[in-house]
């Protein structure tokens, strides 16, 4: 499947089109839309669309993320794809660190097309129904699915803002991530909730941060993307005029 925003199908392996959709074989039938994978596969060919977008002279500005500038907002992007096939395979999201190290700024699409390589060839059927582990708790692959297409589409719409790139989201990506992050994480109190998991993580999750902050206001009629960025502690108008 071409990870574009389309569903058409491609079965051409050699093209970087096809990498991004987990789960799926060159000539495997197309997901269905409740099959968590497709949402995930249209994040991450939106993703793609948004890396291949970024300048030279981009890499240094500041974005909605606060803790990254472009050039580490596209090293941690391209930690959390790894992070996903990681998980997938049975792994600790701990073996991947927060920002890769091993990408010169030229290699970023290319390194987003390697991971998403790697995510397709371990999220096979039986792994939606495993448990697997996210930083902060135990999940289905389902669940973790939902909430990887929420990062990968926040971060995604960090980066978009922070070079000036018009994108036309995927509705089904969008919906399935607000729904994921609105079932996992409360209104309030999320600090304290990744608090007490911090508690009964392993060594080598010392220093680990909050993944999310406080949500930000937006208004009840806001396009989805604004509501899903608002939920993930965004403020949807960055930057402030």
């Amino acid at each position: 499947m071409d990870t574009d925003t389309d569903t058409d199908t491609d079965t051409d392996t050699d093209t970087p089109a096809t990498a991004a959709e987990p789960g799926a074989g060159p000539t495997a039938a197309p997901f269905g839309d409740d099959d968590p994978r497709m949402a995930f596969a249209r994040a991450v060919g939106t993703a793609r669309q948004v890396i291949g977008a970024v300048e030279p002279d981009h890499l240094d500005r500041p974005t909605p993320c606060d803790a990254f500038d472009v050039r580490e907002l596209l090293a941690h992007l391209t930690a959390v794809l790894r992070r996903v096939a990681v998980i997938g395979g049975g792994g600790s999201p701990f073996e991947v660190p927060d920002q890769v190290t091993d990408v010169a700024d030229d290699g970023w699409a290319e390194a987003w097309v390697a991971a998403a390589h790697a995510v397709q060839g371990v999220w096979t059927d039986d792994v939606l129904d495993r448990s697997v582990q996210v930083p902060w708790r135990p999940m289905s692959g389902r669940e973790a699915l939902g909430i990887y297409t929420c990062e990968v589409t926040v971060h995604t719409w960090d980066l978009a803002r922070a070079i000036d790139q018009e994108v036309d989201w995927d509705p089904l990506a969008v919906a399935a991530g607000e729904a994921a992050i609105r079932a996992e994480l409360p209104n309030q109190g999320r600090h304290e909730m990744f608090e007490a998991a911090r508690a009964a993580m392993p060594a080598e999750a010392d220093g680990w941060p909050d993944p999310f902050l406080a949500a930000a206001p937006v208004a009840v009629d806001a396009p989805a993307i604004d509501r899903l960025v608002a939920y993930n502690g965004r403020p949807p108008q960055w930057p402030a005029s």
